[in-house]
Order: structure tokens, then C-alpha cells, then sequence
């Protein structure tokens, strides 16, 4: 039996106590207003075991935006479509110590994206998705990942609305920027998308099917753009803390804003959780503090 396959319930319940002490050390997010009324309460974990095992706890029902989580799976969907070649030609994979919204990271950069889990790198790439528009893009990236993962994530109109009521002005800073430098054929279209696919919204388990793309061999994808992902995850998926949380728990992982955070187990499975309170870097404190003590209990770092 594999690591993933022996947690009981009554673990479960006693790693999410001892996870949702910390979350009182983050807060919500407040820069967009439709994510500010999350509950800092919540809290969700769905587990996905390659062997179909699922587990599950706490607030599932919740409806979040998977926000910068999306950003691994536009990186996937387009090392498919593209090649990596293409692909990292537009961007790089290199670690970032400044902050996901930095427009001084990518001005030292000359204006060529760091990695593809930063906004600069997630813009860029949005520019490239496959569609006539950004709506045509967004559906077509949606459709496919629930066509390849079986879950059910959508675009959330009112949290769109809320994002661009409030457009982030890094964001603006960052594009307008890209732009100059010639890496957007599209800045309002780059924008426009990036939004949009952020906007992507479904419960724990949707994220944990996603997950399991990236866990567990695939026949509709690459092994090779798997290995990619995942590396790159492990690498640059939680901003500048990154390195930290390859030392402390060492499994590929992504977070975003919106309190979403996915947790891949090679071979095994992946653990999505949800859970709104940040810490000052913008990863979701509870869920990272959940995944830190399973992954401990279980001795599921990939560097054995």
C-alpha cells in the first residue's frame, strides 16, 4: 500500500486541527473585493490516489478561483499543443526571489519572463493559448482540462467582474511592459485571458483530479511535459518560498491567491486543499501547513 493509500480519517481529521491553528497567522486577500469575503474558517483537502482512492475533509462544498494555480496547468496545456522548445523560448525556469507581481524582476530581466508561475511568465503565455479571443481561449483551455481530468471547474463571471472592477495595476505595469520588449502579439488580449483563466473556479476535488494529471501516468499526455510541470513546480510553484518548501516537504506544489494550493505525490496521487488565509509571500498558510505534516507522517518527499 502506498503512502497516500494509508491515511485513515481520524489522521486526517487530527493534521487539519493541528493545520488550522497556524492559518490564524495569515490573512484573506483583500486586493480583489469577491475574494475578501471568503470565510478565513474554511478549510478543504480532497486526496486522489492513483489506485482511484480518494479521501476527503472538511469545507469540500466551497467554490474557490484556482487564481495562480492555473498558471501550471496553462504551462502543460501548451507544452502539448507547442512543444517545450516553443515554450521556452518565451519564458524561462529559472527561480524568482522577488515577488509573483515584481515588474523590477522582469526589468533586470530585460523583459524576458523568469518562469512561467510568476505573473510575467503567466502572461506571456496567456498570449499564446489556442482561441480567436480571450473567452474562445478560455473555454477551449477549460474544456480540455475537464475533458483529460474528469472535474468540472468553470469560469466564474462575478469573481471576472470582481478582478476587473479592480484591475491590478503590476499586472498593467507588467504586460505594458512585455509588450515593449515584443513578447505580447496582444497585450489587451494577454490581459484579457490571463484574467479570464485565473477566474477558473471549482471545489478541492476538481483540483485534485487536475492534480492527478500531473501525479500519475497519463495516455492522453506526455510523460516528458509531465516531468516538466512537475520540476518547475517544485522549483518556482510558491513564489519566492519556494526553495524553502523543497527542503521542508519536497513535493512539486502550486498556490494562488484565491486560497488554493495542489500538492503532487509522483506515482502516488495529489493533495488539493483549500483555504483562504495567506501568508505575506500570498501561499495559503493552513493548507501549506497540512501538507507539510502529511508529508512528513508519510515520507512522501520525492528526495526519498
Amino acid at each position: 500500500m502506498k503512502g497516500l493509500e494509508k491515511i485513515t480519517t481520524t489522521k486526517l481529521s487530527a493534521w487539519v486541527q493541528l493545520a488550522k491553528i497556524q492559518a490564524e497567522k495569515g490573512r484573506v486577500s483583500d486586493r480583489i473585493p469577491q475574494l475578501a469575503l471568503a470565510d478565513p474558517g474554511w478549510f478543504a483537502v480532497h486526496i486522489c490516489c492513483e489506485s482511484g482512492q480518494t479521501i476527503s475533509f472538511g469545507d469540500t462544498a466551497c467554490v474557490f478561483p484556482l487564481m495562480s494555480v492555473i498558471k501550471t496547468f496553462s504551462l502543460l496545456y501548451l507544452l502539448e499543443h507547442l512543444g517545450a522548445e516553443t515554450v521556452f523560448g518565451w519564458v524561462g525556469v529559472e527561480p524568482s526571489d522577488a515577488p509573483f507581481n515584481s515588474l523590477e524582476q522582469l526589468i533586470a530581466d530585460r523583459g524576458h519572463p523568469r518562469n512561467p508561475m510568476i505573473n510575467s511568465g503567466a502572461i506571456t503565455l496567456s498570449d499564446k493559448l489556442p482561441g480567436k479571443d480571450a473567452s474562445n481561449r478560455t473555454f477551449l483551455f477549460c474544456e480540455w482540462l475537464n475533458q483529460l481530468a474528469g472535474c468540472q471547474p468553470t469560469l466564474d463571471e462575478v469573481m471576472l467582474a470582481s478582478v476587473r472592477l479592480t484591475r491590478s495595476t503590476a499586472n498593467q505595469a507588467i504586460a505594458n511592459y512585455l509588450a515593449e520588449a515584443g513578447h505580447l502579439e496582444n497585450l489587451e488580449t494577454a490581459l484579457d485571458t490571463y484574467e479570464q483563466i485565473c477566474c477558473i473556479s471549482g471545489r478541492v476535488e476538481d483540483l485534485a483530479l487536475l492534480g492527478k494529471l500531473l501525479a500519475c501516468e497519463n495516455s492522453c499526455l506526455s510523460s516528458q511535459n509531465r516531468r516538466i510541470v512537475n520540476a518547475v513546480m517544485l522549483t518556482c510553484g510558491l513564489y519566492e518560498a519556494s526553495a524553502q518548501f523543497a527542503v521542508r516537504i519536497g513535493l512539486p506544489m502550486k498556490s494562488g491567491i484565491g486560497g488554493g494550493l495542489v500538492a503532487i505525490v509522483p506515482g502516488e496521487g495529489a493533495i488539493a486543499c483549500y483555504s483562504p488565509e495567506l501568508d505575506n509571500t500570498g501561499n495559503p498558510v493552513a493548507a501549506i501547513a497540512f501538507v507539510e505534516v502529511l508529508a512528513q507522517e508519510l515520507q512522501l518527499s520525492v528526495f526519498g
